[in-house]
């Protein structure tokens, strides 16, 4: 009786599936992620959503909606991690809502803020816990573009290779485009992605502790091993651990441990 997975239309939609699941959770979680939520002032319930990463040389901009003009707003904020002193920025009305930006941040500098809304003798904080958001430089859409197809297109290679693996199948064409778009958007437009983000090509081992760099040189060291292996004839549990290693590296929330400027370590 022949087994369920040796099905290649089976197999590709497994493959995109995954992928797909995997393409989302990287969307929603992580550090960068806004943070959403909801204040009650009195009869007014106020929506919130609160920037955790900025990109470019200007000011991070934040905004709350809030029809009822007697309500008022401040963002308390400092450098993160340091030992400096809250800050207090007054946020101003423009129309229905309250504005306010936070400064701009050399690339990898942090701040962590919080909102504090009043309405006469009411408080309310937006959101419960501090907000940390970094600051970046601009990405060129050119290099990020190919940059995050030829991960995902990794992704899904390797999985379907795992799958074929699993299933009997040959492996040899599918693990040599899942190292080549592996190589591609990880080794090579991956440093180009954080050098203009971070003005630093690679923060992973052995320069640094960087989650991002280090989780891709992981999944690349597993994928190169089931590629030697194919090579030689016999990589089917090579391939097979290198597709779960690569799910895996998915699995964990992007930005994740990201580069960070350290403030108590400076004079």
């Amino acid at each position: 009786m022949a087994s369920p997975l040796a099905r290649p239309g089976l197999l590709w939609t497994i493959a995109v599936v995954l992928t797909i699941v995997s393409a989302a959770w990287q969307r929603v979680s992580g550090p960068t992620f806004p943070v959403r939520g909801q204040v009650t002032l009195g009869s007014e319930t106020i929506r919130y959503r609160v920037e955790r990463t900025h990109a470019g040389d200007g000011d991070q901009p934040g905004r709350i909606d809030v029809a009822d003009r007697s309500v008022t707003g401040e963002v308390r904020w400092r450098r993160y991690p340091s030992d400096d002193a809250w800050q207090t920025i007054v946020m101003i009305r423009d129309v229905r809502a309250l504005v306010a930006a936070l400064p701009n941040q050399p690339h990898a500098g942090k701040i962590e803020y919080q909102v504090r809304l009043a309405r006469g003798g009411e408080t309310a904080v937006a959101p419960d816990r501090v907000a940390i958001t970094r600051f970046k430089g601009d990405i060129s859409l050119v290099i990020f573009a190919p940059h995050l197809g030829a991960m995902f297109l990794a992704l899904l290679f390797g999985t379907r290779a795992g799958l074929a693996a699993l299933a009997g199948e040959n492996v040899r064409r599918l693990t040599w485009w899942a190292v080549a778009c592996l190589a591609l958007g990880g080794f090579v437009l991956g440093p180009a992605v954080q050098k203009q983000a971070f003005d630093e090509w690679w923060v992973g081992v052995p320069y640094g502790w960087d989650l991002t760099d280090n989780k891709t040189l992981v999944a690349g060291l597993a994928w190169a091993v089931a590629a030697w292996q194919v090579w030689r004839g016999r990589g089917r549990a090579a391939v097979v651990t290198a597709a779960i290693v690569m799910l895996a590296v998915f699995a964990i929330p992007h930005s994740t441990w990201g580069s960070q400027i350290d403030w108590r370590a400076k004079p």
